[in-house]
């Protein structure tokens, strides 16, 4: 059996982040010891990392951005700019056909060329340029199953208290499952 510290991404920085597709987790990990694990919502079309793929890539990232620290629990996004309006489920009900980001987004960009970053046979490949985050969702949204379109969901709650626990470099390793820790 795996102990879980030895997931770890890389032990030798401060606070790392592992992202588990089959589990639907998000662990953060500080010199090896796991401080604290989230159930997430992954992309509902699986793994991959092609442009307009809807899917969540794999591989290792980095937080390239922190967007939203001073903004209200349930502010919603667009474009990574708050719009001013906060998230209801009566406001919800208004408008069905968005999807939902609120509170907090940390703006993730692959580090392996070809896999996550850049181009790859295929074509588009760029978790930053495919607009890839961790950020809240609505709450009454179900965690622990793959219901988003690529990006990474959490709770309003979670997104908050783990954006105060990263900064914008912390390493974000994505695996599907424990078996391809990279």
């Amino acid at each position: 059996m795996t102990n879980n510290a030895d997931l770890a991404p890389n032990t030798d920085i401060a606070t790392t982040l592992l992202i588990n597709i089959a589990q639907q987790t998000l662990t953060v990990y500080q010199q090896n010891k796991e401080l604290a694990q989230y159930l997430v919502s992954t992309a509902k079309n699986g793994i991959g990392s092609q442009q307009d793929s809807g899917c969540t890539p794999l591989g290792k990232h980095v937080i390239a951005e922190k967007i939203g620290s001073s903004a209200p629990r349930n502010a919603v996004f667009v474009g990574r700019v708050p719009t001013g309006e906060v998230y209801s489920a009566d406001f919800g009900a208004l408008h069905p056909e968005r999807d939902w980001i609120l509170s907090r987004i940390l703006w993730l960009s692959g580090v392996e060329e070809g896999v996550n970053k850049g181009r790859n046979s295929q074509g588009g490949c760029d978790t930053y340029q495919r607009y890839i985050y961790i950020h809240g969702t609505p709450d009454s949204e179900p965690m622990g199953a793959p219901y988003s379109h690529g990006c990474v969901r959490m709770c309003n709650q979670d997104i908050i208290e783990l954006f105060e626990q990263v900064e914008e470099g912390t390493p974000v390793t994505i695996v599907a499952s424990e078996k391809d820790i990279l």
